[in-house]
């Protein structure tokens, strides 16, 4: 009798014991803040180690280096088959974006002539996905998810935006606004006025958002000191730090420890973690103002809900920290 193939021991494997990835799309305004990049790095860590399946990175942000550096993380990761899809926008090139050192240091083959527009890449990839299946982690200002809700049926699906959105997508995780109110905060605001107060009220399936609050308050960083110096999270952290407008002030030759918004997204969206990490609190929606700030309103049974931390800080930070550097 002929040996079982490796192929045919997993699927075996697979259907016993039930394990099933977690389908997500991320949808990022990579190259600002570093927090995107370690994001970045968790997702390929959990992509190679089995626990994801990470459909696209999206890209927001329209800067010059932007998509380049995503592949180059991506490939550095052993994962260059990642798609990435950009939204449609006039480029422009900011010197202090730790973009640029990604590309200048790291290997990459995709630039913004030669990825799909996100909206596009959305379409492509829903269709082809299960019902109910995809989570999308978007951790930037939200108008790639706004094109997407107002797409037309094209030669992916039949289905509009919305009801495609409603038929593939399982939750949103967004990481924006501050809980339970702000007055102004950057992936609610974007430069976009109207933008995410339009989303909020035409997703219509679960949202569980991580708020600025979250993030603010777990600081993570220092640690990629020890990294090789031509490591990603290395180069994007220094540079960010020595660079960024309201980083640089503080820096003094070396990474140091700085929020982590977008880490925490993705690791709820991952690992859920209620009940480890955090609770969610529940029966109320997030109300946009339309100008970059939010209030928590009452609504019995709503589909919204908010992350609030349980972890003590220490512990959580070692954990964020061991997941960007693929330590689990």
């Amino acid at each position: 009798m002929k040996k079982k193939s490796l192929l045919f021991i997993f699927l075996m494997i697979f259907s016993t014991t039930g394990f099933s990835q977690v389908q997500i799309i991320f949808d990022t305004d990579f190259g600002g803040d570093a927090d995107d990049l370690g994001a970045l790095a968790m997702l390929n860590h959990f992509q190679n180690k089995g626990e994801i399946d990470l459909l696209s990175v999206m890209c927001w942000n329209v800067e010059k280096h932007a998509v380049s550096a995503i592949d180059a993380v991506n490939t550095f990761y052993g994962n260059p088959y990642i798609p990435i899809g950009l939204r449609d926008g006039e480029e422009h090139e900011t010197a202090w974006n730790h973009s640029k050192t990604l590309v200048d240091n790291l290997p990459y083959d995709a630039t913004k002539l030669n990825v799909p527009e996100a909206t596009r890449l959305y379409r492509k990839l829903l269709s082809e996905s299960e019902n109910n299946s995809v989570i999308i982690v978007a951790v930037g200002p939200l108008m790639n998810i706004k094109r997407l809700i107002e797409s037309k049926a094209d030669q992916y699906s039949d289905l509009d935006g919305s009801k495609l959105i409603h038929s593939k997508v399982k939750e949103f995780v967004i990481m924006g606004g501050n809980f339970p109110v702000s007055k102004d905060e950057w992936n609610f605001n974007g430069d976009m006025p109207g933008v995410t107060k339009f989303v909020l009220e035409h997703i219509g399936l679960p949202i569980t958002f991580s708020g600025a609050e979250l993030g603010s308050a777990i600081k993570t960083g220092e640690v990629f000191n020890e990294l090789p110096k031509d490591s990603p999270l290395y180069l994007g952290f220094y540079h960010f730090g020595k660079y960024a407008p309201w980083m640089k002030h503080q820096f003094k030759g070396k990474i140091f420890d700085n929020a982590t918004f977008d880490q925490t997204a993705v690791l709820y969206a991952i690992r859920n973690g209620v009940g480890k990490y955090w609770h969610k609190v529940t029966d109320g929606i997030c109300v946009s103002d339309g100008k970059g700030g939010n209030t928590w309103e009452p609504r019995i049974n709503s589909n919204h809900s908010y992350l609030v931390l349980d972890m003590p800080i220490p512990e959580i930070e070692k954990e964020l920290e061991a997941f960007m550097l693929g330590k689990f």
